[in-house]
Formats: structure tokens, sequence, C-alpha cells
């Protein structure tokens, strides 16, 4: 159980998301993928939660379970004092005002058939008595809060730069005023100088409306930039959780230290040394026993392959699930490269 605090905007337990697909004769036969297992989160209000980790490790999957866009299998999810699993499709549509989600490609988020101004002021007639002169009003006011103009208002998305997209998807997503919102990679697929802009239009929206994020991506030069706390994913499960700087400075699992060292630096000769982890990530499907990380990880032990690691406490607000953490004290930060 995760203690609550009076600052916890969204608290989940023990979320759990496993996919049943049908083959054979008649679908007799069922092909079980367990995206998620058993993750624990916890979200402070006003900070940036970032989620990292290779391509099929259940970041999107948590992203969409945490704001009920897909329900878990098992688990838990409370969000301002509201637990939404327990909800009701009417009492759900009316908590949507508080979460939303922008996703990673806003051309297929956005409606091509539709104008700007109808696709930021569709939840405002949904989930508002806005209508006319005041509703045009509004929609005009959150374009220009995301750096765009009421000259893109009767334009179509193919009109549209990806980066402009973006601000259209982001001012509909703000439109409503909410506490959380899931960003699922906004700045993959933007070019290297609008994703500065928009990384940088994201820190002055949540000064200025007090929002709380969740920021999916693989890109660790843009996580740690934008994230007051880091979440490693591996496989479904989170093996490291602490603060950036902590990932960055003193990662402690063997899974995290691959990823930091695979981050371009822009100095050549820093003599930083890669580590290349061997074979291919383990099908959800068929998840090895004990730890997950057991078949790439180069401090392998027997109990690795047997049994699953506990999180352990390696400094203040710094956890990691690793067997290796078995011979350090649990208040102690320690350098994985020196055991063997």
């Amino acid at each position: 159980m995760i203690a609550i605090q009076e600052s916890t905007l969204l608290r989940a337990e023990k979320i759990s998301m496993e996919f049943v697909s049908r083959y054979g004769f008649l679908g007799r036969h069922q092909h079980r993928v367990r995206a998620l297992d058993s993750v624990d989160l916890e979200i402070q209000r006003g900070e940036t939660l970032g989620i990292v980790g290779e391509s099929g490790c259940g970041k999107t999957t948590l992203g969409r379970c945490l704001i009920r866009l897909i329900t878990p299998t098992a688990g838990r999810i409370v969000l301002d004092g509201v637990e939404i699993l327990a909800l009701d499709a009417s009492a759900l549509r009316h908590l949507r005002r508080e979460m939303q989600m922008v996703f990673q490609n806003p051309f297929s988020s956005l409606n091509p058939r539709m104008k700007v101004d109808d696709l930021v002021a569709e939840p405002l007639r949904t989930h508002t008595d806005l209508a006319g002169g005041a509703l045009e009003e509004r929609v005009e006011e959150l374009l220009v809060e995301v750096g765009l103009g009421a000259e893109h208002m009767k334009r179509h998305p193919h009109q549209l730069s990806g980066g402009q997209a973006q601000r259209v998807a982001l001012s509909r997503a703000l439109a409503l005023s909410p506490k959380f919102l899931v960003l699922d990679e906004p700045t993959s697929a933007l070019d290297v100088s609008v994703q500065a802009q928009i990384i940088n239009l994201l820190s002055q929206l949540q000064e200025r409306h007090g929002l709380t994020y969740l920021f999916i991506s693989h890109d660790l030069s843009v996580v740690r930039h934008i994230s007051d706390r880091i979440a490693v994913m591996y496989l479904g499960q989170i093996v490291e959780l602490a603060s950036s700087d902590a990932i960055f400075n003193s990662p402690q699992h063997p899974y995290t230290q691959a990823l930091i060292s695979s981050t371009p630096v822009p100095d050549p000769d820093s003599g930083r040394e890669r580590i290349i982890l061997e074979g291919n990530v383990p099908s959800p499907a068929n998840p090895p026993a004990g730890c997950r990380f057991h078949t790439r990880c180069p401090y392998v032990m027997d109990i690795c392959r047997r049994q699953e690691p506990k999180a352990h406490a390696v400094g203040e607000g710094h956890w990691a699930a690793c067997h290796l953490l078995d011979k350090a004290p649990s208040d102690s930060v320690i350098d994985l490269q020196l055991i063997n």
C-alpha cells in the first residue's frame, strides 16, 4: 500500500493490464499479453513525472490506464480523492474535465474534416454551456495561449505544421482547465527546434495553471529537462524511481545504467563507457521468471532467475528493484558497476 500524502494528486496501486486475443477454430485458444504487472505509482500536485523505457515496456498503456482510456485488469487508481475505477460511465464523463491526454502524433488525434476552431470548441460544447460569441472568444484565448492566433481558427489540420498541430492538441486538452495531463511522447514527431518550443511551452503552461504532468518519452535528454522525477520501466514494471538528478547522476538499476549510457553527450572526449545490452527484450506474452531483466543483465546471479526482486530504498525518494541491492544497507546509494 502506498503512503497517502496531502500533496498527492494521483495514486495508483498494483495496476495490471492484460490484453487477451483469441485464435484457432471458433476462437477456442487465448493469447494473453501482460502489458503491466503490479505497478505502484504516486504523482504529486504540480510535478512532472517522466516515464522512460524501451518501446513495448508499457509506458503508453500505463498512461492510458491512469486516466481510464482503457480499464486495467486489476488495481486501484485514486485521482484527487476519487477512485476512478469505481465510477460508472456518467460519473467518469464528468471527471474527464480533470484529466486529459496529448498524443504522440497530433494529426492522428485531430479530425481532418474539422477546422481548428471546431476542434478546440468540441470539449467546451460537450462539457460547458458556452455558445456563440463567448465560445468563439474562449477558443481564440486558448489558441493565443499556446502560441497560435485567430488566423489559424479556420484552417484544417492538413494546413498546419507539426508544431502547430501539437499546439492545437494542447489547446484542446487545456480547454476544460484539467488538473492532470498525460503527455504521450508529445515532441517525438517534431523537429528538434520545434521540440524545444513545445517543451518550453509545456513548462510555461504548468507554471501558469498549476498543472501536473505524466510525461512519457524515449528521449532521455528531453525527459531530464522537463521532469522532476523519473520512473524507469522494463517489461511492464517500474524498476527504478527517483528524482531526475538522481537517475542521471547515480543510476542504481543495471537497466537504468544502460539507458543513461546510451544518451548522446556533446563532448566526444568525455570518456564515458557505453553499456551494450545483449539479446532482445523478452515477450510480455511470456516474461521470464524471477527478475525480468535477468536475460540481459551483465550482473545476473542465480537468485535473479528464480525470485522477483523487491524495491529497495537507496536514497531519499530513490527506489530500485534489484537483487544486487540486497548487499547494500537500505539507506545507502551504491554503484552497481562495483559489484560483480
